[in-house]
């Protein structure tokens, strides 16, 4: 497979934003400095690591320039050199990276502290370090907002001391105008919507818009919109709160046109998000751009999947295909292409290459022969070492941006994912019905027509949380599993711990 210039593929369609994983990063950085891996570990074919790397328009296999890095998993102190971090922070000046906040940190009681008092001294801190991280590696960061659920954990909500939806709303208020007072840089603000429900999130919405307000904050003030909780998965709320944003004058050109849907990775929402951006940039902005991310590519890996194909059945249920791959030590010595390795022996029934797999052999990943140790002297059960993650990940990463991409294609020529069009006594697609909405001039007509079609939302399958069958491979080496799909990722929170463990297995 020759290079494949994703970033030329993008058009305008809702950017993907591949959420990187710090253990992938770090193979990346690692390498460019001298502290990689073992001399021949690296596909001869693949021959430097830099074409692992989409962010490098020059010598990536295939160059994508966006992606988004969390302040949850990164080392936060720009002044001490960071060999791992190098990725995020000397990529070319041409990419966009969005930068989260870590508010997850904060809701799963990683970053301990008083969140909802004004004076406690460690969550101050802790502000202080991601803001300058953000100003300093981002082209947009996020507001530290905290998730709205924080307080039904018992352990985080001690850790965190937010107790209550209140408390939530308190904390991510402390945040906002902490981020008001001390931004600065040219790093653009999304402020991040929260609300596990229509009533908390039109709650949060009125509390918050005014940190977007350049009348309040005429230099200050917030650049765009990052929408989480509820905000980011049923769409009947997406297209009220959009109503609201354009007619309260907080959607406009050149000032708020940026939107980032949080962890969202259904393939329908990639072209139902595409929908929507058309829309108002043909109403309303012209600048406007939606952006949603989701870290399936690293997660599968860590869960041992590998993306396999695209699917897109007309009037049925779009998905990124997936399944357990080759994990075993008598293909050592093995000099087999990878995708005849798999299909010949058919541990998988269809396989379509990535740039990186069409430049591996099966013994590229399953490393390990019967009798070989590993990183801590003892003979492992899986033939695959870290490194054999990694190229996973970034087969799987091509996969993922190219069947957004793709899914988006297909839907532009006629194609139609199944809960994109209402079958009654007429046929009615969400593409017709959102350019209706934002046509309108008048905030109530286009809310009422939202109302109108709640059924037709309802069909629209939110994005929330792994379903489906449990997927058991031992190569994995966790005892703990997500609940995957063999056929589908969905939204998931970024559970960095399953790739930090990768870093103790055999390299």
């Amino acid at each position: 497979m020759d290079r494949d210039d994703l970033t030329s593929k993008q058009q305008d369609y809702a950017v993907f934003l591949p959420a990187i994983s710090s253990f992938y990063a770090g193979y990346i950085g690692r390498e460019r400095h001298g502290v990689g891996l073992d001399a021949g570990r690296l596909p001869s074919a693949i021959g430097d690591m830099e074409a692992m790397n989409w962010l490098n328009p020059t010598k990536a296999l295939f160059p994508y320039r966006w992606s988004l890095y969390s302040a949850g998993h990164a080392n936060l102190d720009l002044n001490k050199f960071d060999a791992k971090e190098d990725m995020i922070r000397n990529r070319d000046p041409n990419t966009i990276m969005l930068a989260d906040s870590g508010g997850f940190q904060i809701a799963k009681g990683v970053w301990p502290g008083r969140w909802a008092d004004p004076t406690d001294k460690k969550s101050e801190q802790q502000r202080e370090k991601v803001l300058k991280w953000q100003m300093g590696i981002a082209t947009y960061g996020m507001t530290m907002d905290i998730p709205t659920w924080t307080f039904r954990d018992p352990k985080a909500a001690e850790a965190s001391g937010i107790h209550s939806y209140d408390d939530a709303v308190t904390a991510t208020q402390y945040n906002n105008e902490f981020w008001i007072a001390n931004r600065y840089g040219d790093t653009r603000i999304l402020n991040v919507l929260q609300g596990g429900n229509h009533a908390e999130a039109d709650h949060w919405y009125d509390l918050m818009k005014h940190y977007s307000d350049p009348k309040r904050y005429p230099d200050r003030h917030f650049n765009g919109w990052g929408m989480g909780g509820q905000n980011m998965c049923d769409v009947h709320l997406i297209l009220r709160r959009l109503i609201h944003l354009i007619h309260d004058g907080l959607l406009e050109k050149g000032v708020h046109d940026w939107m980032h849907f949080l962890g969202t990775s259904k393939l329908e929402y990639a072209c139902l998000l595409t929908d929507v951006q058309r829309a108002i940039r043909k109403y309303h902005n012209a600048n406007f751009t939606i952006s949603f991310d989701c870290a399936s590519p690293f997660l599968a890996t860590a869960n041992g999947q590998i993306y396999t194909q695209l699917r897109t059945e007309n009037r049925g249920k779009w998905s990124y295909m997936m399944s357990p791959t080759a994990d075993d030590k008598k293909y050592a010595t093995d000099t087999r292409a990878f995708r005849d390795a798999v299909l010949q022996d058919r541990i998988h029934d269809t396989f379509e290459d990535s740039p990186i797999s069409a430049r591996m052999k099966i013994q590229d990943v399953c490393i390990y022969k019967p009798g070989d140790l590993n990183k801590i002297g003892k003979e492992g059960r899986t033939s695959w070492d870290s490194f054999s993650y990694a190229l996973m990940m970034g087969h799987n990463v091509w996969h993922h941006i190219r069947a957004v991409q793709e899914a988006n294609r297909r839907y532009d020529a006629g194609e139609v994912p199944g809960m994109l069009v209402r079958e009654t006594f007429d046929r009615v697609y969400f593409r017709d019905l959102v350019d209706t909405i934002f046509q309108q001039r008048d905030r109530n007509r286009s809310l009422t027509i939202i109302d109108e079609n709640s059924k037709f939302w309802d069909q629209i399958i939110g994005t929330r949380g792994f379903t489906g069958k449990r997927t058991t491979n031992a190569h994995t080496q966790f005892n703990a599993f997500f609940d995957v799909e063999d056929d589908d990722s969905s939204e998931e929170e970024f559970d960095q711990s399953k790739l930090d463990a990768l870093e103790n297995l055999n390299v």
